[in-house]
């Protein structure tokens, strides 16, 4: 049994039993990778997947508790050269942060920064998605941390910690009504076309949930993935943001006008998920830090204990 017949194993399960797909994000041959499974199902002695002729159409029984076992050692095989690298160069190494188009525009700059300058050596990289696209990508082992308003505490291969809460505004062309008036109501929000974000994204439920409890139907007539998109379609008079407080720059957003509306939507609270059982190098524990000052290294580690 080698470790490659494992992650050829657990690649083919994430990419949906498409072996083609497997090879590719492997950079390998489609057959090499159905020849070593093979192999492996050979050694076991036992049918890891359901086929039809030469079509793969499912996980046999024995193959689902298998996989369980082969992320599992896949991590742990992880775990050990991270542990290695650790213990042999503190300052060398690569972090991939998967996260939301908010958070890696609008907080994670000044953060990123701040790591670079701490750490010259470590390579960062981020990778941008909606929030389960995030989670998913730190439990199949493809980024290290994910962060999110949305989604993460659906994963249990996750530990999930809290980071911070914000609220939104309402983003207006200068001329618009509403920045005459004093406290907006959701029933003159519902009563205006709405531009705001797509229902996966960036505390859209909070924005649902207000609604409902009140009765109304809010008239969206444009959904967008980032808050960027949002603010372009309202300066083009498309209708009224609802977008992150935290999106908003009156230095750079000139041609639009913010509205607090924090009154009207519950706080949403954005979060880091850690793979459970993962082996955090110390750059790794700075940047949860960093991120989020109450989330120490003593706190991280309790958690994840």
């Amino acid at each position: 049994m080698k470790l490659q017949q494992l992650r050829y194993l657990v690649e083919v399960a994430q990419a949906g039993l498409n072996f083609s797909q497997a090879a590719e994000n492997l950079f390998t041959s489609q057959p090499g990778i159905s020849k070593q499974i093979r192999l492996l199902e050979d050694e076991l002695g036992v049918d890891i997947f359901v086929r039809n002729g030469k079509r793969v159409v499912g996980v046999t029984e024995p193959g689902r508790r298998i996989l369980i076992i082969a992320e599992r050692v896949l991590l742990e095989a992880k775990n050990l050269k991270d542990a290695g690298r650790e213990f042999s160069n503190q300052n060398v190494g690569a972090l991939t942060i998967a996260t939301t188009h908010t958070q890696a525009r609008y907080v994670l700059p000044a953060v990123v920064a701040r790591f670079a300058e701490r750490y010259p050596l470590v390579k960062l990289i981020l990778h941008q998605g909606n929030p389960i696209t995030v989670a998913e990508e730190v439990v199949a082992g493809r980024a290290d941390l994910a962060i999110a308003t949305e989604g993460l505490d659906q994963f249990a291969d996750l530990r999930v910690l809290p980071c911070y809460e914000w609220n939104r505004c309402v983003v207006v062309r200068p001329d618009h009504p509403l920045l005459s008036r004093g406290k907006i109501t959701l029933k003159e929000l519902a009563a205006l076309p709405l531009i705001t974000y797509d229902f996966a994204f960036t505390g859209r439920s909070k924005i649902n949930q207000a609604f409902e409890h009140l009765g109304l139907e809010p008239n969206v007539v444009l959904t967008a993935l980032d808050s960027d998109v949002i603010k372009t379609y309202v300066e083009l008079g498309m209708g009224v943001g609802v977008i992150a407080a935290m999106a908003f720059d009156p230095i750079r957003d000139t041609g639009l006008r913010a509205i607090d509306v924090s009154h009207l939507f519950e706080n949403s609270t954005t979060r880091i998920g850690i793979r459970r059982g993962a082996f955090l190098r110390q750059y790794t524990l700075d940047f949860i830090e960093m991120f989020a000052p109450h989330l120490t290294e003593a706190v991280v580690k309790a958690a994840l204990d």
